[in-house]
């Protein structure tokens, strides 16, 4: 059978699974994966089981003895937030001296003195620097529980102080949230 005749009757299949193992003698393995992220994707995984069709079998995929092909069996949904974040590191500046900074961010937007975006750039010190803050959707899960908590409370357009154990976090919540394919039951078939 060639590769594109398999790909259609797995498709085909009302339980692919059982079809693979008992009719193509391939061995498989399924897979629960996570997406954590809208629009940014860590690896092949979270892309597939956020961006590909139901059924649709994708690949192969992987080196020459180790190829594989994909398939999303189900959805489930997660809440996502979208956020704008400032972050102060205090392994680098101590306590009292980023809570001071951060109020005085903090201030200066309320009062329209600066925006949200050009003090992300000069002052954040993750990653997100280089987006004006923007972290993008992210799932609820993932997200570092003090800051889960105040998103939940917050509205659209607040901008408020979280302190975790990792430093301070100026957030701005940027859109309300929303549901979206949060994890995918996935196949793989070795081929």
């Amino acid at each position: 059978m060639s590769l594109a005749q398999m790909k259609t009757e797995l498709e085909n299949s009302s339980n692919a699974p059982l079809y693979a193992k008992q009719v193509l003698k391939r061995r498989i393995k399924i897979d629960t994966i996570s997406v954590s992220r809208i629009g940014t994707y860590g690896s092949l995984a979270d892309s597939l089981a956020y961006t590909a069709k139901l059924k649709k079998v994708y690949g192969p995929y992987g080196k020459p003895g180790s190829r594989f092909l994909v398939q999303v069996l189900a959805r489930a949904p997660n809440t996502f937030y979208r956020f704008s974040q400032i972050y102060l590191d205090t392994s680098v500046f101590r306590h009292r001296v980023a809570d001071s900074l951060g109020r005085s961010i903090l201030s200066r937007i309320r009062e329209g003195k600066d925006s949200f975006e050009h003090l992300a750039q000069t002052y954040s010190m993750g990653g997100e620097a280089a987006t004006k803050g923007d972290l993008g959707w992210v799932a609820l899960g993932i997200l570092i529980p003090e800051i889960a908590h105040e998103l939940i409370k917050k509205k659209k357009g607040d901008v408020f102080i979280v302190w975790s154990r990792k430093g301070l976090h100026i957030i701005k919540k940027t859109e309300d949230p929303k549901q979206d394919t949060g994890f995918a039951l996935m196949m793989r078939i070795f081929l």
